[in-house]
């Protein structure tokens, strides 16, 4: 920890794997760290490394000035924090618990009826890279107690504050997700096809991981045509990119791997 940073009080509710690492990162960070987990064996070891072991996730959100909670889904962050309002009010809470967008909202209208600060965030992260230069954390919902606890927040990668709206971070979340998620089927289906040919998808992953690095450089330019799209020229024609998805799934079929893959993404691209 800097000179220049103070040390916070901070409570995480939630130890699993994420959760400790979020909580080893805050403690490296020279910060007062209390926690609890449903399982208070996980919490031994961040006791031995400094934290405080809260009897109850109440107790832990009262020993605070930041809370964060990173839980297994919406009921069991509600399940936690709804009951310890007198606790949390006035205060700054994170949930970094795995959300919907419109789940993050409600939770928002609950959290300003209670005065409380409510922060949603979605971890870009495996628990390995908490902490390192290749994570980042998306934030959004009270940008006053981001500013507040930026710092702290920081410690576990990259912040990202992406909007006012409380749904805001689930969003950019999911939607990344779902580009990583559709990288994944078309490798699936790609190692598949090569395989035909006595191909190894092996082989492949080392062809397709830098071509596909290239193409994400792109991304940018065709920001606009979403953005701003009657102002938009853009590069290659809807009838282009149709007819090379439509190869693309014939060959699929000829390789004895047919597929919807190619029909969604010929609908998602094109619309013709």
């Amino acid at each position: 920890m800097t000179n220049t940073t103070v040390a916070q009080r901070v409570s995480v509710i939630g130890l699993g794997a994420m959760g400790t690492a979020l909580a080893k990162a805050l403690l490296a960070g020279g910060h007062e760290v209390t926690v609890w987990n449903r399982t208070p064996a996980r919490a031994e070891a961040l006791a031995a490394d400094g934290a405080q072991v809260a009897a109850s996730s109440a107790e832990a959100m009262a020993a605070a000035d930041l809370v964060i909670l990173c839980v297994l889904d919406d009921a069991a962050v509600r399940e936690h924090l709804e009951p310890a309002a007198a606790q949390v009010r006035g205060k700054v809470v994170v949930n970094l618990t795995t959300t919907s967008p419109e789940q993050a909202r409600a939770l928002g209208r609950w959290a300003a009826a209670q005065q409380v600060e409510l922060i949603d965030g979605g971890i870009m992260a495996v628990p390995e890279m908490i902490g390192g230069p290749a994570a980042f954390v998306l934030y959004s919902g009270a940008s006053a107690g981001f500013e507040r606890f930026r710092a702290v927040l920081e410690l576990f990668g990259r912040a990202e504050f992406v909007g006012a709206d409380l749904g805001a971070a689930a969003m950019y979340d999911v939607s990344i997700l779902g580009g990583m998620y559709a990288m994944f089927a078309a490798f699936r289906q790609g190692g598949a096809m090569v395989r035909s040919t006595g191909g190894s998808a092996a082989r492949l992953a080392a062809l397709m991981g830098p071509f596909l690095q290239a193409m994400a450089s792109l991304l940018e330019g065709y920001a606009p045509g979403i953005d701003n799209p009657a102002d938009y020229v853009q590069q290659q024609s809807d009838e282009f990119t149709a007819a090379a998805i439509d190869l693309i799934d014939k060959s699929a079929a000829e390789s004895g791997n047919p597929t919807q893959l190619y029909t969604v993404l010929r609908d998602g691209l094109t619309g013709l």
